[in-house]
């Protein structure tokens, strides 16, 4: 066991010793402050933090998936670009302890970031704009009819995203396995993500029953809490057994590739 989390340290050292990373957590922070100070700025009356908070969010996080779709897509395809791979499967660990270090650590790199972001835009926007507490603020403030303190309401919805954070950093991950150039698996990665959304939106308005299968479709589980799921019909347990399909097939795929995969080839 020991040995096991010693190799996950070493995945994470990879990760942060990385100037790429630091810039991204950068980016993270310099954009929530400034749209923070911009809304500060330029409006009348100060905005609703909770208003904020949300609004933000769903910007930042969506950047989030970006910045850990790139670091998982170069996870395994980046060893064999550099060759370290071979220099990695030599050592005294099975093929499934590597890969599941590494798989771990971009886990966790997802939920730090997600972290920073609730914290950001929970902190910075209680500074600027004060902390409201009315009871309704749900309803009233965001819109949403749900008998939720706002609190557990934000809290959901971040744990609605990051399980959509963690499909989407398995499909990157499969991915990097797949295929031995890290640029590719990157370029392949981002051009699922941001075009799959696209189709999915479009398929959906197709009456047809196959289309509530798509990854995409169910991966907006935050929706659920609005009432508003991409097609009508479509609930909460529906969507996150089909999310557990998909990521049994890609977990299942990923090992299975590099557990045969011929590193000398």
């Amino acid at each position: 066991m020991f040995n096991f989390l010693q190799l996950v340290r070493n995945e994470n050292m990879k990760i942060y010793l990385r100037i790429r990373t630091w810039v991204m957590f950068g980016i993270l922070i310099v954009l929530q402050l400034a749209i923070s100070i911009v809304a500060k700025l330029v409006t009348d009356t100060d905005p609703n933090n909770w208003s904020m908070m949300l609004n933000e969010s769903g910007v930042l996080l969506v950047i989030v998936t970006i910045f850990t779709v790139v670091a998982s897509a170069d996870s395994v395809a980046g060893e064999f670009t550099s060759g370290t791979i071979k220099l990695l499967l030599i050592r005294p660990w099975s093929r499934s302890k590597i890969l599941l270090s590494k798989y771990i650590s971009l886990l966790l790199l997802a939920l730090f970031m997600s972290i920073l972001v609730f914290v950001l835009t929970l902190v910075v926007n209680m500074l600027f704009f004060g902390y409201d507490s009315s009871p309704d603020v749900v309803s009233t403030v965001l819109h949403v009819n749900r008998d939720l303190p706002v609190v557990g309401y934000m809290l959901l919805y971040f744990f609605y995203e990051f399980i959509s954070l963690v499909i989407t950093v398995t499909l990157a991950f499969m991915l990097s396995t797949v295929f031995r150039s890290g640029g590719l698996a990157i370029g392949l990665s981002l051009f699922v993500l941001l075009a799959g959304g696209t189709v999915t939106g479009l398929l959906s308005m197709l009456d047809y029953e196959w289309v509530n299968y798509i990854l995409f479709l169910n991966m907006n589980l935050s929706a659920y809490l609005n009432g508003a799921p991409m097609k009508e019909g479509m609930t909460m347990g529906f969507s996150v057994a089909v999310l557990a399909v998909y990521y049994v097939v890609f977990i299942g795929v990923t090992w299975l590739i590099f557990n045969k995969r011929d590193v000398a080839a």
